[in-house]
């Protein structure tokens, strides 16, 4: 049941000394394992690439100045649906801008979007037109980081809390944009709420997948390559968080080392990267995104979405007539492909790009930007 509850109170990070002094002994009291010579990343996170970030996050990086940044967003909680849900409100100066929600995802968090807010919020500022403007809503989705463990939570039952959200915030046209879990969401919501929701973009579309290519469609022949390579070796981390999600909660809640390289990993193997994740995303915004998983405990609860959404891999979405856009990223661990999308999607663009990968919002900022604002062009009114 949804809280009758509608009370919005501002919010603001404020983590206490003794938890960073906690993660400081953690840090320093870590027991390394030993390594195959000359494997690189074959096998996992490297053991001396990871000691050498271990020791950059414990004696380098600066998590007060993180803190601030986080905090220079205005930030508020809200009650839906029985759970405190924690989200960036910004709304433009210009009159006429579209109300936008943008949703992470997994092992995302709010960090994803802090390069996008201004741009699309204050256009004028940053180079575009005062037509491009966006209120934008970055929700923290429950059973992560700021918003904190959650049990029982699904992409469904999250698409309702943002129906919620949205009418909560006075908005009763709106457009949405998701990554990853977010992209998820995001579609679930334009079939939730279909009446207030104009137009998705997503750069994920799991359900968009094949297993044959045709023979003469290049494009299919790599989605397929990369759907056996998640299949037979990314995908393990998905394997194991829809199945055993409480005993990975263990090792991740526990050593710090554990959820930086759980996540970490993730952003070598999706990014459009070559030697180490840091060619594709700043050090410090990525470990800014560890942080938030670690310090808020919402490791197994939010690899609890996978558990509750396996029962459904697979399975045919409903039909939305939303107009949906796609972008296409090269580096990310799938590729849609447009015929099978259009099946049960009202697909009005898409856009492959020549770079950028999972972590879109991050890595490149300027291009999600762009395809944005092109895409919601014609429905601002």
């Amino acid at each position: 049941m949804i809280s009758m509850s509608t009370e919005i109170t501002p919010f603001r990070i404020d983590v206490p000394q003794e938890q960073l002094d906690d993660l400081n002994r953690r840090l320093d009291a870590t027991r390394w394992p030993d390594s195959a010579p000359g494997v690189g990343w074959a096998q996992g996170i490297p053991l001396d690439y990871t000691r050498e970030l271990a020791d950059y996050w414990r004696n380098t990086y600066d998590w007060r100045a993180q803190e601030a940044r986080l905090n220079s967003f205005p930030q508020f909680r809200t009650e839906i649906d029985g759970h405190d849900v924690h989200f960036i409100h910004v709304r433009s100066a210009e009159p006429d801008a579209l109300p936008l929600v943008l949703t992470h995802g997994w092992p995302g968090s709010i960090v994803e979007f802090l390069d996008v807010i201004g741009p699309l919020t204050d256009p004028v500022a940053h180079g575009g037109n005062a037509e491009d403007a966006f209120h934008v809503v970055v929700p923290t989705i429950p059973g992560y980081g700021l918003s904190g463990p959650a049990v029982g939570w699904s992409t469904t039952r999250a698409a309702r809390a943002w129906a919620v959200l949205m009418d909560r915030l006075g908005y009763d046209r709106y457009a949405a944009h998701g990554e990853d879990t977010g992209a998820a969401i995001s579609r679930e919501l334009a079939v939730i709420d279909a009446e207030h929701v104009v137009a998705v973009h997503l750069t994920d579309m799991a359900s968009a997948t094949v297993e044959t290519a045709d023979p003469d469609d290049p494009a299919e022949q790599r989605a397929v390559e990369l759907a056996r390579r998640y299949e037979y070796e990314l995908g393990a981390y998905a394997m194991l968080q829809a199945t055993r999600p409480q005993t990975l909660s263990y090792a991740l809640t526990d050593s710090p080392v554990a959820q930086l390289a759980w996540i970490v990993e993730r952003f070598k193997d999706w990014t459009d990267s070559t030697n180490a994740p840091e060619d594709a995303v700043d050090r410090d915004a990525m470990l800014t995104n560890v942080m938030i998983y670690w310090l808020n405990g919402t490791a197994g609860s939010s690899a609890r979405y996978y558990y509750e959404g396996a029962a459904t891999w697979g399975m045919p979405e409903p039909y939305t007539d939303v107009p949906v856009a796609v972008a296409v990223l090269p580096h990310n661990i799938g590729a849609p492909v447009r015929r099978i999308a259009e099946q049960n999607n009202n697909i009005v663009r898409w856009t492959e790009f020549d770079r950028g990968g999972h972590f879109a919002a991050m890595e490149e900022p300027d291009l999600i930007i762009g395809d944005l604002r092109a895409t919601f062009s014609a429905y601002r009114k």
